[in-house]
């Protein structure tokens, strides 16, 4: 039987089930994200929308509303769009790429976050190179890469289902982003729903459109940002090294 409530040490929703003492299965604690996981205020780029999450017909007002604001744009840039064929629908598909796409994370929920118990295993646990699809929201332009996430359980604590790290990705860098802060905003996240963990380190590596294709125009460079918390915090750690070995990231440089 599945039952809501909110922890006492946490505002984050919890929904755990019981499978029974002759079940294969163990108990898994289910969490829903909300906003004890959120650190920017709500209505930035990159934080929820007002009202998280929209309903489907809340969104489609929306992309209605963004498909005339698109279109006024291209008329201040003196684009042709309503008799260009290539342009006619691009208020449209722009507006629903926004809200369906590049900025869903503003808009929509994902789905509770599973964890088991970890039984005893006390290593370090590291999820490499989840894809990461982001935007810039100085200028509006993408931010691709990758993001590392490794962390250790606490005693008696508990481990993320792997998809689950994915999907925090997914949620965070599918909005406006500055990347040092989505990375502390992973960071938060993971550190919350493994609470009571030994550590928890975060590192992505992102190629930004915003230099390649405006600016300086360079093509190739790449920005790493780290964060650490508990026993990955010290360079001379075990733990951190073994990290960084992991994900063939040393002194700053992306080894490929």
């Amino acid at each position: 039987m599945d039952n809501y409530f909110s922890d006492n040490n946490s505002n984050i929703a919890t929904e755990i089930e019981d499978v029974g003492k002759n079940s294969n299965k163990k108990n898994r604690t289910r969490v829903a994200i909300n906003d004890e996981l959120e650190i920017v205020q709500t209505g930035f780029a990159n934080a929820v929308a007002e009202g998280f999450p929209l309903s489907e017909n809340e969104k489609l007002d929306m992309i209605n509303s963004a498909e005339y604001a698109f279109g006024m744009f291209l008329d201040a840039l003196k684009c042709d769009w309503r008799n260009d064929p290539n342009s006619m629908e691009t208020p449209r598909r722009v507006a629903k790429a926004y809200v369906n796409d590049l900025w869903a994370g503003r808009y929509t929920a994902m789905s509770p976050i599973t964890s088991f118990p970890s039984d005893g295993y006390d290593g370090i646990i590291i999820e490499r190179n989840i894809p990461l699809t982001s935007m810039c929201s100085h200028h509006h332009q993408t931010i691709g890469g990758v993001v590392h996430i490794g962390y250790i359980a606490g005693e008696g604590g508990q481990v993320i289902g792997l998809s689950k790290l994915n999907r925090i990705v997914e949620l965070f860098g599918r909005r406006g982003a500055i990347q040092e802060q989505l990375t502390s905003a992973i960071h938060n996240a993971v550190n919350k729903i493994t609470e009571g963990n030994k550590g928890v380190i975060v590192t992505i590596v992102g190629t930004h459109n915003c230099v390649s294709c405006r600016g300086v125009k360079h093509d190739g460079a790449s920005m790493v940002t780290t964060k650490a918390s508990g026993v990955f915090m010290k360079n001379e750690n075990l733990a951190r090294k073994e990290f960084f070995d992991s994900i063939k990231i040393n002194n700053g440089g992306h080894n490929i």
